[in-house]
């Protein structure tokens, strides 16, 4: 018997050493073996990094798709598969989808830190892609963390940044027409609060006059919260932290919306 189990270690030790250094970085299981895996997009971000910790409170597996490991081993810790790639390429996108149950983007591009990485090219190029290899993956649910007036051109951001919010736009469109299952969340101003303080107020229509905040631990945890319900799916709405407390009736407030238009 013990012959067998040094057998059986020594095996799985040479498959784990024989797996591309380049591509997937090996991280510890949840205990639930039949847990499902969702795949964070922009996880090293500050609200990407608040949706790994809901989905790992949730149970799930979680992979993610980064482009530098080391950054990413150091601020998402072991219980994260990761996986080395670009949103820009379809290889990478096509690594990080194969096997995966779900889809949770929090990716949003930054010329500041790096010119390259424009909207046109991450926020609707990398989007594109991802939706698009989802589909051929048959994904089961895609959320999409958008942006509160994402249909306003005239918007102050899009002056400023590169016409970001027509970018995200052009993204949420071509997730809408992939066939993928989707939930696009559009949150108002993101804060670094704590997450659980006040309820979520959904709205609809990217109505400006009602602006407002949330936490990102709260826009992490509506992302979480919507994987795999039917009550979520091909919906579109706004979102900013009410003035009421407690706790979240998600299939009342998923619920409460209308589907988008065909």
């Amino acid at each position: 018997m013990k012959s067998r189990l040094s057998g059986l270690v020594l095996a799985l030790a040479i498959s784990l050493c024989a797996l591309p250094a380049s591509t997937f970085v090996v991280a510890a299981e949840p205990a639930a073996a039949t847990a499902r895996t969702v795949l964070v997009i922009g996880a090293t971000g500050r609200t990407g990094r608040e949706v790994v910790v809901k989905s790992l409170e949730a149970g799930y597996r979680v992979r993610a798709l980064v482009r530098d490991e080391l950054r990413a081993r150091a601020s998402l810790g072991s219980e994260v598969t990761l996986i080395v790639g670009d949103v820009r390429t379809d290889e990478a996108i096509a690594k990080a989808v194969e096997g995966a149950d779900f889809v949770i983007s929090a990716l949003g591009s930054n010329v500041r830190n790096d010119p390259s990485n424009t909207p046109e090219l991450v926020d609707y190029g990398g989007i594109r892609r991802l939706a698009e290899k989802a589909a051929e993956s048959k994904i089961r649910h895609f959320v999409l963390v958008s942006s509160m007036g994402a249909t306003h051109r005239d918007h102050p951001l899009n002056r400023m940044y590169s016409n970001i919010l027509t970018w995200k736009l052009k993204g949420e469109d071509a997730l809408r027409v992939s066939g993928v299952p989707y939930t696009i969340v559009r949150p108002g101003g993101l804060t670094e609060a704590r997450g659980g303080e006040f309820l979520p107020m959904m709205m609809q229509g990217d109505d400006l006059s009602r602006q407002g905040r949330i936490a990102r631990a709260d826009v992490a945890a509506i992302a979480v919260a919507a994987l795999d319900r039917p009550e979520a799916m091909k919906k579109t709405f706004e979102v900013i932290a009410s003035n009421a407390t407690g706790q979240p009736d998600w299939a009342t407030l998923f619920g409460s919306l209308n589907a988008d238009a065909k």
